[in-house]
């Protein structure tokens, strides 16, 4: 079985990610109907149920959304593909490109992904000092997918809801 199921709004829009076992639950409680089958079949007593993929909530659900995604540790190195904003190598560590002791903020557009080598060498200081440049610069991810699926890494079945052109550019 996948890893979980893409949750839609009445009205189609992505609201989240449950797991298959919630999004079964959904859909023989008649809350769900299922969109998008995945790779197997749930058996009961019963019935057979296909794995669901996507299902779709039968009701329209009002949900505030927060206007940004929330810092994690696992979002900033997903961010930058897992590797290291200085020398491209993998990235173990993150590190606060202007200084937290010299008063850099812990936010999305001075956190990076970084190797232990570069980060250890960089210590306190910014990568201006050592002559050092970025491969890329740091800014909160943007887009539908980043605000529903966070750090995952997106099922394939679900491309159709979910615009992951505009997530890869972010």
């Amino acid at each position: 079985m996948g890893s979980g199921a893409l949750v839609l709004n009445a009205t189609y829009e992505p609201l989240c990610v449950v797991s298959v076992r919630r999004a079964a639950i959904l859909v023989l409680s008649a809350k769900a109907v299922c969109v998008a089958d995945g790779d197997g079949i749930l058996h009961s007593a019963r019935n057979a149920l296909p794995v669901p993929s996507v299902v779709r909530l039968t009701r329209f659900v009002r949900v505030p959304y927060r206007t940004h995604v929330g810092l994690s540790r696992r979002a900033i190195f997903a961010r930058d593909n897992w590797r290291c904003v200085y020398c491209r190598g993998p990235a173990e560590t993150i590190d606060h490109v202007f200084p937290r002791s010299r008063g850099g903020r812990h936010a999305w557009e001075n956190v990076v992904a970084a190797c232990a080598k570069c980060n250890h060498t960089k210590g306190d200081k910014t990568p201006a000092e050592l002559g050092w440049r970025l491969h890329s610069l740091p800014a909160a991810p943007k887009g539908i997918a980043w605000r529903v699926l966070g750090h995952r890494a997106p099922d394939p079945r679900w491309a159709d809801w979910l615009d992951l052109r505009e997530a890869e550019a972010a």
